[in-house]
């Protein structure tokens, strides 16, 4: 039996990962980070119910969709086992901030997220591609017809002002998950945290503040927050190469291939919470954030030796091939985007 010389290869390079200390937690990193957007959040209501009931108070709002996407990509590195040695210490940071801080169940989030790593751009694997707005890869556009196929062809055109919405489809699908049969863990506790963050602070809102103001600063929140975080995630993978199904690959071509990575000034990698390092993240995904810069020279070289194409862009420059992606994708013809090898097996 051949040996996968890329498989040997991503053995190798692991080893390298490893002996350089780049799998070392980094709380002195990420403690101050936590405990600043959790107590912002939290003093921030407080402002809000002392201040009075001027529309300057949607300034806050602003900062709550802020913290709230902060707090999001924190929650996605403890699920990933980035912060902390100890699992469960891991698994009840990210439980605590995405319920009772954002509003999302960690228990469908965590099925979710696992099945993309595991299939980033499958067809029928990668949960992320199953869109009910979106045509997203050639599959899906032959299965829209009527209205709903006519408008997938200038869907490129209304994603970004859809993403915004974001926000509020994360929360209904939480909603429907800690609420249905499907089995989920501490299913009580996140009722509990998911219940007190949608429920229990707008409830707070609309004592505190006049009941425009109160619906006013929950929509801003939410629409800023659906925006930072959806769009960082979105800049990752879409327009990135789709395969079949059925179509087999090595860990580390599958994951290179399928991802982006995002360069860019402070105030981008501050708005893209370490998913600018996004193909350093999924062959390693358990390497805290502030060691992914390091990381990435390696698994640079290695892919340049390799002859593995590694991709990297500006924000602007990643969202234009989304845009330009989700209109030939909705026009139902074949997806420009396809690197040679994935071309080979879609034949």
């Amino acid at each position: 039996m051949i040996a996968n010389p890329y498989t040997e290869s991503f053995l190798e390079l692991s080893t390298k990962v490893n002996d350089a200390g780049l799998m070392r937690r980094r709380l002195g990193f990420y403690w101050p980070r936590i405990l600043f957007w959790t107590l912002g959040t939290v003093l921030s209501l407080i402002v809000v119910a002392l201040a009075g009931d001027g529309w300057y108070l949607l300034l806050f709002a602003v900062f709550l969709g802020v913290a709230m996407s902060q707090l999001g990509f924190l929650s996605h590195e403890a699920a990933h086992q980035e912060i902390f040695e100890d699992r469960r210490w891991n698994e009840w940071t990210s439980r605590v901030l995405a319920g009772l801080f954002i509003g999302l169940s960690y228990g469908w989030w965590v099925n979710k997220h696992s099945r993309h790593h595991a299939n980033p751009n499958k067809e029928r694997s990668d949960p992320d591609l199953n869109s009910r707005v979106l045509s997203l890869t050639p599959d899906s556009t032959d299965r829209r017809t009527g209205l709903a196929g006519k408008l997938s062809r200038y869907q490129g055109w209304y994603f970004l002002p859809l993403l915004p919405f974001e926000g509020f489809s994360l929360h209904v699908a939480s909603v429907r998950t800690i609420l249905g049969r499907g089995r989920i863990k501490f299913r009580w506790v996140e009722i509990l945290f998911v219940g007190i963050r949608l429920l229990g602070i707008p409830i707070f809102l609309f004592i505190v503040l006049p009941f425009w103001l109160a619906l006013a600063f929950i929509v801003v929140q939410t629409l800023v927050f659906g925006l930072l975080l959806g769009g960082a995630f979105a800049a990752s993978h879409i327009g990135m190469p789709t395969v079949p199904h059925d179509v087999k690959l090595d860990f580390l071509r599958r994951q290179v291939h399928m991802s982006r990575n995002i360069r860019g000034s402070r105030l981008v990698r501050f708005f893209m919470g370490g998913l600018e390092y996004q193909i350093e993240h999924h062959l390693f995904p358990r390497t805290p954030r502030p060691n992914l810069p390091v990381l990435q020279k390696l698994v640079r070289e290695h892919c340049s030796a390799l002859g593995v194409p590694y991709t990297e862009t500006t924000l602007g420059e990643a969202y234009g091939v989304i845009i330009a992606y989700l209109n030939q994708v909705g026009l139902k013809n074949r997806d420009p985007y396809t690197c040679p090898l994935v071309l080979r097996y879609r034949g």
